[in-house]
C-alpha cells in the first residue's frame, strides 16, 4: 500500500461518515486480488468517534465476469454497427426497444425516434393496420411459422420510400416477458443488380441475334436474290407479251403476274423471318405449339443447306403438343444450333442433319438437332457451354453459352452427345403447357 493511505481513507472515512473503494490489495502469501472495501465511522451516544467499521470483500472473480461481459456486450455492439442487416427489438405490445445502427442507416429514423413506437410505422399499408391484430392472435397462441421463417416484405422509410426486404423474427423470455428480434435485409440494391444483368442479358441475346444475321448474310443474299430475279424476268416477260396483246398473250401475262406475285410473298417471307429473327422485344412466355415453332426457326436456319449439298431429316412429335416459352428467343436457339450443325459438316463427304422434336417426359419436351460432322473435340468437351469457348478460328465462344442462358431462363436444361458413326446431336428441353399436361 501506499505510505500515508490508511491514515488517508481513516480521515475520509471520520469526516463523511462512510468510505467506498475498490483497490488491490496483498494477502499474507504475498499474492494480490482486487477487493471492495468498506470503511464506516462508528460514534457513540454522545457523538463522539469510537473506532470504524471496516469490511473487505474479494471482488477479483466478479470483476473478472463483469469486464468480459461488458467486452462481450461491446463485441456484438460493434457487429451490429457494421452488419448490413437491420436488427428491430419489439416487445409483447409491438413496442420498438432497440434500433441498431443498420436499422438507422436502412429506415433513415435515429434510434432516439422509434424507441417506444410502435413498430408497425416501419411498414406499409394493410400491413401497419393489422400487424398489432397479428401479435395479439400470436401471443394467444398462433401458429408459431413466423418464428426463424425468413419472408419477403415491404418497408417503408422515413420519407415514406418504400423498399422489397427480407425479415427474419427471432423470439426470447427476458424478465418474464417476451421479446421479438426482427432481422431486415434491404434488397433494394440486389433487385437493382438483379435489372441490371437482366438487361445485360438481353442486350447480349440481341448482338447474338444480329452476329447470327451477319455469318448469314452471303447465304442470306443468294436466297433472296432467287424471288428476286423470277419477278424480274416474269415482269420483263409480260411487258414484251404486251407489246402486241392477245386472248393467248393476255392468258400468258396473267400466268407471269401470278407466278410473280407468288415470289414476291416468298420474299416477303423471308424478310419478316428475318425481322421478327433480329427484333429485340420484351420476353413473353406463352403456349407455342413445339412443330410449328421449330418448323418456322429450321426454315430460316436451313437455308443454304440444300445448295451445300445437306440431307435434312424431320421427325416431330404430334402437332398438338404445345411448351411454354418465349418464340423468337427459342428460335434463336434453334436457328444457332442448325447454323453450328451445318458448319460442322462443311468439311464432311456425309452431310445429314436431323432435326427431331419428342416427349421427354410428362413436363417436358425434347428438341434435338444432330449432325454428321467430326464430332466435338475431347479439349472443348467439358466446357461446350461456357461463355468464350469455340472451335471456330474466328468464333468468340458466345453462340452455346447463350443458349444456354436462354433454355435456362424457360426452366429447361440443354446438353450435347455423340451420334454413334459421328457427329453431334444437341438436345434442349422445354416445359410443356400446363393446359396441355392436364
Amino acid at each position: 500500500m501506499l505510505a500515508g493511505k490508511p491514515h488517508a481513507d481513516l480521515a475520509r472515512a471520520s469526516a463523511e461518515g462512510r468510505l467506498e473503494e475498490d483497490s488491490w490489495r496483498l494477502r499474507k502469501d504475498g499474492s494480490e486480488f482486487l477487493a471492495s472495501v468498506t470503511i464506516t465511522a462508528l460514534y457513540d451516544e454522545a457523538g463522539a468517534l469510537r473506532g470504524f467499521g471496516k469490511v473487505v470483500r474479494d471482488i477479483t472473480d466478479q470483476k473478472a465476469a463483469e469486464t468480459a461481459l461488458m467486452r462481450r456486450e461491446q463485441h456484438l455492439h460493434s457487429i451490429l454497427a457494421t452488419v448490413p442487416d437491420a436488427m428491430i427489438v419489439i416487445d409483447e405490445q409491438g413496442r420498438i426497444a432497440s434500433f441498431s445502427s443498420a436499422a438507422e442507416r436502412i429506415f433513415g429514423y435515429a434510434e432516439n425516434e422509434v424507441l417506444g413506437r410502435n413498430v408497425d410505422l416501419l411498414m406499409p399499408e394493410p400491413d401497419r393496420q393489422r400487424h398489432d391484430g397479428y401479435l395479439a392472435a400470436y401471443l394467444a397462441g398462433g401458429a408459431r411459422t413466423v418464428i426463424g421463417a425468413v419472408r419477403a416484405v415491404t418497408g417503408v422509410r422515413k420519407n415514406c420510400a418504400t423498399f422489397p426486404a427480407e425479415l427474419a423474427v427471432g423470439e426470447t423470455l427476458s424478465g418474464g416477458q417476451r421479446i421479438f428480434t426482427g432481422f431486415v435485409r434491404d434488397l433494394s440494391e440486389r433487385e437493382r443488380t438483379e435489372l441490371l444483368v437482366r438487361e445485360l442479358q438481353s442486350e447480349l441475346i440481341h448482338v447474338s441475334r444480329l452476329s447470327a444475321m451477319g455469318t448469314m448474310a452471303s447465304t442470306l443474299a443468294h436466297e433472296l436474290n432467287q424471288p428476286l430475279t423470277a419477278i424480274t424476268n416474269y415482269l420483263e416477260t409480260t411487258r414484251d407479251l404486251l407489246v402486241d396483246p392477245s386472248a393467248e398473250t393476255v392468258k400468258l401475262v396473267r400466268e407471269a403476274l401470278h407466278e410473280a406475285a407468288g415470289q414476291s410473298i416468298r420474299a416477303g417471307q423471308i424478310v419478316r423471318r428475318l425481322r421478327d429473327f433480329v427484333a429485340r422485344g420484351d420476353v413473353e412466355q406463352c403456349a407455342e405449339p413445339l412443330n410449328a415453332l421449330v418448323r418456322e426457326a429450321a426454315n430460316l436456319g436451313l437455308i443454304g443447306a440444300e445448295q451445300a449439298g445437306v440431307e435434312t431429316v424431320l421427325a416431330f412429335a404430334s402437332d398438338g403438343e404445345l411448351v411454354h416459352a418465349d418464340r423468337v428467343q427459342i428460335q434463336q436457339v434453334l436457328v444457332n444450333l442448325i447454323r453450328n450443325a451445318l458448319q460442322a459438316m462443311t468439311a464432311t463427304p456425309r452431310r445429314i442433319l436431323t432435326i427431331t422434336t419428342a416427349v421427354e417426359s410428362n413436363a417436358c419436351m425434347q428438341i434435338t438437332i444432330a449432325d454428321s460432322g467430326d464430332g466435338i473435340a475431347p479439349d472443348i468437351a467439358d466446357r461446350l457451354f461456357q461463355a468464350f469457348a469455340s472451335t471456330k478460328p474466328d468464333g468468340m465462344g458466345l453462340g452455346l453459352s447463350i443458349c444456354r442462358t436462354i433454355v435456362e431462363a424457360h426452366h429447361g436444361r440443354i446438353w450435347a452427345d455423340s451420334v454413334p458413326g459421328g457427329g453431334t446431336a444437341f438436345h434442349f428441353t422445354l416445359l410443356r403447357d400446363r393446359a396441355d399436361v392436364g
